[in-house]
């Protein structure tokens, strides 16, 4: 197959614009495409991200990642809007995965409609992806990493002085930066709850779904792995443990190497796509 080329684009976002890296082969050519999902505080170019995307790419997929409109990443990998990040909800990602998904299916992105389509979502990523293709039927495969299985992770007395003082902080351990998140997200969930249920929408996925989640994860426990595999049809999901895997299966950002957590991540998933989407080689 030919060899893999990176292009860039945009479309209109829930809070700006949307910054989307096409990676793809003979891109006249329909193929299978996988949608990658990141996760809070993370972008598209963080760590192991376009190395996956590369990895889809030489497997005869479109791999199409993107920065949510309300990460605060420019397309250097700088946190440079961070008021676009504060105001961030959970509606507002569906609504950019959504609007990439039209796009990329629309033949809008300088390749060819796709013949089929793949989710992957890492953490928070994990979770919208999930409730995403419980509400998109051209999504016909999915691929979980570390994904959350609710979207309320604050306590009540973290949330009443969050809302007393009008905002809370989110301090960035990478660079030390100090990002302000607003109320914003406390209204969506509770305006939007019933939208806004995993566990609900993981009992509705149809499709081929596999879960990998490392055993000892410091940011989303292992536990709610089992949970959302509980939640899914069983015949069609599958809960990959990666043993002794952290939150980012050993990834840093900036980029240093892989790890074996990692490398079976990259194989499982390639797999499960390349079973359930058939690329083109």
């Amino acid at each position: 197959m030919a060899t893999p080329t990176l292009s860039k684009h945009s479309v209109t976002g829930t809070l700006g614009p949307i910054l989307i890296d096409i990676r793809a082969g003979a891109r006249e050519a329909s193929r299978p495409a996988v949608v990658i999902v990141h996760g809070f505080k993370g972008f598209k170019d963080w760590g192991m991200f376009p190395h996956l995307a590369e990895r889809l790419a030489r497997a005869g997929f479109v791999a199409l990642s993107f920065n949510l409109s309300g990460s605060g990443v420019d397309d250097a990998g700088e946190f440079s809007l961070p008021d676009r990040f504060g105001h961030n909800t959970f509606s507002a990602e569906l609504q950019d995965i959504g609007r990439v998904t039209n796009a990329l299916m629309s033949g809008q992105l300088g390749v060819a409609v796709p013949s089929a389509l793949g989710l992957l979502g890492h953490s928070r990523g994990g979770g919208m992806a999930v409730l995403q293709t419980a509400r998109d039927s051209r999504v016909q495969a999915l691929v979980t990493w570390a994904a959350i299985f609710g979207v309320d992770r604050w306590p009540e007395k973290e949330r009443a002085g969050w809302r007393a003082a009008g905002r809370t902080e989110i301090k960035n351990a990478r660079t030390g930066q100090i990002l302000p998140l607003y109320t914003n997200v406390l209204d969506d969930i509770e305006q939007n709850a019933r939208a806004l249920d995993i566990e609900a929408a993981a009992g509705r996925i149809q499709v081929p779904w596999l879960i990998l989640h490392g055993t000892r994860d410091e940011s989303v426990p292992f536990g709610e792995a089992k949970a959302l595999a509980a939640a899914a049809p069983s015949e069609r999901t599958r809960l990959l443990p990666i043993e002794g895997g952290g939150h980012t299966f050993g990834a840093t950002h900036p980029w240093r190497s892989a790890t074996s957590e990692l490398d079976s991540v990259f194989d499982a998933s390639v797999s499960w796509f390349s079973e359930h989407l058939q690329p083109v080689p």
